[in-house]
């Protein structure tokens, strides 16, 4: 003969089968609160922020040198205005949209002096709204010092900074930002330095030698009886 059950046993049964025939509320539930999780903790850590000026970039992403990623905008004088492209949550991303306001980060590529071809390099060789990497090295006012990497086919990236020394379409300086005994600065700052190397090596872009008939030309011009010679030239078709 059963025993008569107590309260307690009562009240449990009751709440395990509102259970069972609620199951996929509480699961809805148990979604819901788990998706929330998610995005309160991205928020916190600004995996999900779009950062439209340097300023919005937390001090600790610079100091930890951080990856981000973005889109191509334009090729200025100043450097590369990037569109900032945040991790997209694949149940949200129409929401974040949303959120995100409009605005472009101004990208410096560190340690690189250019020159005035590599500004046509870049243009040549970087498609409009072209992807790419941006490693966080220092922040000067509005403008970022980094690392720019972008892909070249499916397995293979370039980081731009050392492929324009490569060309020799700039000169090595001084990396901003990063402190000038760290271990870091000068890994980066020996890469720049061989791929300088290599173009100085293969006579490429401003280490291109004069050929023989240049320096001649160069020596003619220069001259001061030639300099003088030209000057009569032109008093003559003034004066005559």
């Amino acid at each position: 003969m059963a025993e008569p059950q107590g309260e307690p046993a009562k009240y449990l049964a009751r709440l395990s089968e509102w259970a069972d025939s609620h199951l996929t509320l509480i699961r809805n539930i148990s979604t819901g609160m788990a998706i929330a999780g998610v995005i309160l903790f991205a928020k916190s850590i600004k995996l999900t922020t779009k950062f439209t000026s340097a300023l919005d970039i937390p001090v600790e992403f610079i100091e930890k040198n951080v990856k981000l990623r973005g889109r191509l905008c334009h090729i200025t004088e100043k450097g590369l205005e990037v569109e900032h492209v945040p991790i997209s949550l694949p149940f949200l991303s129409s929401l974040q949209r949303k959120w995100q306001s409009n605005g472009v980060l101004l990208i410096r590529l560190a340690g690189v002096e250019l020159t005035p071809n590599a500004m046509v390099w870049l243009q040549e060789e970087l498609k409009p709204a072209q992807m790419m990497w941006f490693q966080l090295l220092g922040r000067e006012d509005l403008v970022l010092d980094c690392l720019i990497l972008v892909n070249k086919g499916r397995f293979f990236s370039v980081c731009l900074n050392e492929e324009i020394l490569r060309q020799g379409l700039g000169k090595t300086i001084r990396i901003e930002g990063l402190h000038h005994d760290s271990p870091l600065y000068w890994k980066l700052h020996k890469r720049l330095l061989q791929a300088e190397l290599k173009a100085l090596k293969k006579n490429k872009g401003i280490w291109k030698e004069e050929s023989y008939f240049e320096k001649l030309r160069d020596h003619i011009s220069n001259n001061k009886f030639v300099q003088k010679l030209k000057q009569f030239a032109n008093w003559l078709r003034i004066h005559i």
